[in-house]
């Protein structure tokens, strides 16, 4: 209901069905990487009703597709508000449209963004997404958020966005094991406005570098594998490694593997993709 009491104008007034899917991305298997609702519809919706959608849904995105002429419209969702960028659900939303043969598997996907148009292709058995990359600068020292991830006050990196809530701080610790064995305050996050990159080279030949993603101001606090993260931490390890393709490790409880290259001011990421559920929206 709205705060007329009327209901939220949704995209499905006449009462048809919309199909909602729920898809691991940079997945390979089930229950790994990280889920994403997926909201196929055929016109438009009200930012308020999405927003509803997504807060029902819980999971760390919802993300609508509207087709259009010239490729898709896509908006993201966490459970408390709308994201500028997304990468697991950008992802997730190419994977359904050539799953349920809405889109041509062997033809590239455009999406209209808030972050300008994305793409998207097939890489093999991954799909590979083409986001803008997010370059770092020094940052301040931030006692409160050191404090909060139970580090000693450290020299960190912030991405540039313009609104505060969509820059993340990116730490770099002493190790893969110091990574993985944080234990956030989530509550004293929550002064943070954006997001939290903690990251460190990877103990193993298996991937060039480790991370993990907090955001509890957007309503996540640990999320288990982010792409828009990873679009600050491809040109950050490539500056340090010296090479523009790198693999990354999100060592989250699920976890998740990501392929990286950085082109230019874009970042390119691969990984896989599993529908989980199929199911429709009634409201």
């Amino acid at each position: 209901m709205n705060a007329r009491g009327g209901m939220s104008r949704g995209p499905n007034v006449t009462g048809d069905p919309l199909p909602v899917f729920v898809v691991d991305a940079f997945a390979r298997h089930a229950f790994e990487g990280n889920p994403a609702a997926v909201c196929v519809m055929n016109r438009e919706a009200s930012t308020e009703w999405m927003q509803r959608v997504a807060d029902e849904l819980n999971l760390s995105e919802t993300v609508f597709v509207v087709p259009r002429s010239d490729g898709c419209a896509l908006r993201w969702f966490t459970p408390t508000a709308e994201a500028s960028l997304c990468g697991h659900a950008t992802l997730a939303a190419a994977h359904v449209l050539w799953e349920t043969g809405r889109a041509d598997v062997g033809h590239r996907l455009s999406f209209h963004t808030r972050s300008g148009v994305l793409a998207a292709r097939r890489l093999g058995g991954d799909i590979e997404i083409d986001l803008p990359a997010r370059p770092v600068r020094p940052a301040a020292p931030t006692p409160g958020v050191a404090r909060a991830l139970g580090l000693a006050a450290t020299h960190a990196c912030q991405t540039l966005e313009q609104q505060a809530c969509d820059r993340d701080l990116l730490i770099e610790l002493e190790g893969e094991s110091a990574v993985r064995e944080l234990v956030p305050d989530f509550t004293a996050l929550r002064d943070y406005p954006g997001g939290i990159i903690a990251t460190a080279r990877s103990a193993s030949g298996q991937y060039d570098f480790v991370s993990r993603y907090f955001a509890p101001a957007w309503g996540i606090d640990e999320d288990p594998v982010t792409g828009s993260a990873h679009c600050a931490l491809a040109p950050y390890w490539r500056d340090r490694l010296g090479r523009e393709r790198l693999v990354g490790y999100q060592a989250s409880v699920r976890g998740g593997v990501v392929l990286a290259e950085v082109r230019g001011e874009r970042v390119r990421l691969a990984g896989g993709a599993v529908t989980v559920s199929r199911g429709s929206l009634v409201v």
